[in-house]
């Protein structure tokens, strides 16, 4: 997911799942230099982190299905930072590549062939489009699914780990009225969030047939019942 905020002196871009420096859009995160800042979700750092919790859900999947965008720029480092996660855990993954609609249908039937326990939605603007499908999918294939945000929860999810949405967008609006007052977007450090949530659908659980471990439910900051 990512949103421009155009003025006639600086776009602010909330950049999902990329880092802003390493793909050249500010010079670092504390001082961007040129005419851009913003806020970055920092997702690509938090994919092994919903590893972490989707294993504390899921204990028994010896295998882990992983969605992933090819055309992201963060897709190969996610890839091979959460396959060095999955060793920490002894648990297998298979990366399955989701670029279009058409794709999708055919990563679950392929994660279901490889005998997948459960998933792994990575961050990206598509799988945020398709996420009504995407949590439809989950259920018709009995797959529990971690996502990147509570808006997949709220839509039917099993659970979500990320920063608040709603909450990053409203710094980006204090940042363009402070911008449209004088202030220098080169002086303004690109905002990383500083709070993050880990959500569990525990109707959802039930849906799946999955009994959530105490532990798993204890770490929760929201369980939706």
């Amino acid at each position: 997911m990512s949103l421009a905020v155009a003025t006639s002196r600086i776009p602010i871009l909330p950049v999902s799942g990329s880092d802003p420096v390493k793909v050249g859009l500010v010079a670092s995160f504390n001082h961007p230099g040129g005419n851009v800042t913003g806020a970055s979700f920092v997702a690509t750092e938090l994919e092994t982190k919903r590893l972490e919790l989707l294993h504390d859900l899921v204990p028994t999947a010896a295998v882990i299905g992983i969605l992933i965008n090819p055309t992201n720029p963060a897709a190969e480092s996610r890839s091979k930072d959460l396959q060095m996660a999955a060793h920490t855990f002894e648990r297998n993954i298979h990366v399955v590549s989701v670029g279009n609609e058409s794709d999708l249908e055919p990563a679950f039937a392929t994660l279901i062939q490889r005998r997948a326990g459960a998933l792994l939605v990575s961050t990206d603007s598509f799988f945020t489009s398709q996420r009504d499908r995407l949590v439809a999918l989950a259920v018709r294939h009995t797959l529990p699914t971690i996502y990147p945000w509570r808006e997949f929860v709220e839509a039917g999810g099993l659970a979500s780990y990320g920063p608040n949405i709603n909450e990053v967008y409203r710094e980006v609006g204090i940042y363009t009225g402070r911008i449209l007052k004088g202030e220098k977007p080169a002086e303004l450090p690109f905002l990383r969030p500083t709070k993050f949530e880990f959500v569990v659908n525990v109707k959802a659980a039930t849906a799946l047939g999955l009994t959530i471990p105490p532990l798993a439910l204890g770490r929760a900051d929201e369980v939706i019942e």
